[in-house]
């Protein structure tokens, strides 16, 4: 899934090896998918980008946005993005594939679902991208502790755990179910935790997780659960997840555990995250 450190690796990515090509051909919806969202007719993307120049990428949250003149185009949640150099074979299956004219190209498929949205600039009308573009990133200055203090001092979130405040409602745009659980693990706060339960040294743990976190993430080049433009594992070694499910915490040797809340997974330390 698309969060905050595979937006910001891929759009250095394509910022480094993509800006400047000239699109040849754009193809949607080849491959057809029951959860590939799309922004009107996919049909009509090529009409829309053919011919244009690749300008920028830009992450905003979980969210890529790459800019091609007055065109945007925009993927969200499971888009998997890959990159072909100059004469390497397309997939056969995929939800996207933007052809440029030096035969390099990115094709775009859905893992569970996901967004891909071609548009006009200025034509999309999207809460979460309207969100996620107003909002500060959790590694920018703005975010700072005043700033995260209103948001886990608020009424509304008192009642809720550590997981729903973190993931939902677009408190944090691209914080996902993902990335929250080695920030959890590094701020040793149970994902089932009430915010109401949480004291003043917790509150500036999670705070601390959160940047930290994310700025080892980002520097190295992405999770090792996901992948980036040139379709490799980031070197980010997560602490709790797929690959360390049942394994021995490192720090107090109790067993990483996985359990199904609130839609999704958990991962665990029974010894270092308690309830």
């Amino acid at each position: 899934m698309i969060e905050i450190p595979e937006a910001l690796v891929i759009s250095e990515q394509i910022n480094k090896h993509i800006c400047g090509k000239k699109i040849l051909n754009v193809l949607a919806e080849h491959s057809p998918h029951k959860f590939a969202w799309y922004y009107g007719d996919p049909q009509n993307y090529n009409a829309l980008l053919k011919g244009k120049t690749i300008d920028k990428a830009n992450a905003y949250g979980g969210m890529l946005e790459i800019t091609a003149c007055d065109a945007v185009i925009l993927f969200a949640e499971g888009v998997r993005l890959r990159y072909h150099g100059e004469g390497e074979k397309f997939p056969k299956k995929h939800q996207l594939l933007i052809e440029f004219d030096d035969s390099s190209g990115i094709s775009a498929t859905i893992q569970m679902y996901g967004g891909l949205w071609c548009f006009e600039e200025g034509k999309f009308d999207n809460d979460y991208y309207k969100i996620a573009k107003k909002k500060p990133s959790p590694l920018s200055n703005e975010f700072d502790k005043e700033y995260f203090d209103n948001l886990i001092s608020s009424s509304d979130v008192q009642k809720l755990s550590a997981k729903a405040f973190l993931a939902t409602q677009q408190r944090i745009p691209g914080l996902g179910n993902g990335v929250l659980q080695d920030i959890l693990y590094n701020s040793k706060i149970h994902p089932k935790r009430k915010i109401n339960t949480l004291n003043s040294n917790d509150k500036e743990n999670i705070f601390k997780s959160i940047k930290t976190t994310l700025q080892e993430m980002v520097l190295k080049g992405g999770r090792d659960t996901e992948r980036d433009l040139f379709d490799c594992l980031g070197q980010y070694k997560t602490k709790v997840s797929k690959h360390t499910l049942d394994h021995n915490c490192p720090i107090c040797g109790s067993i990483i555990k996985k359990a199904s809340y609130m839609g999704g997974s958990i991962y665990y330390c029974e010894g270092c995250q308690i309830n």
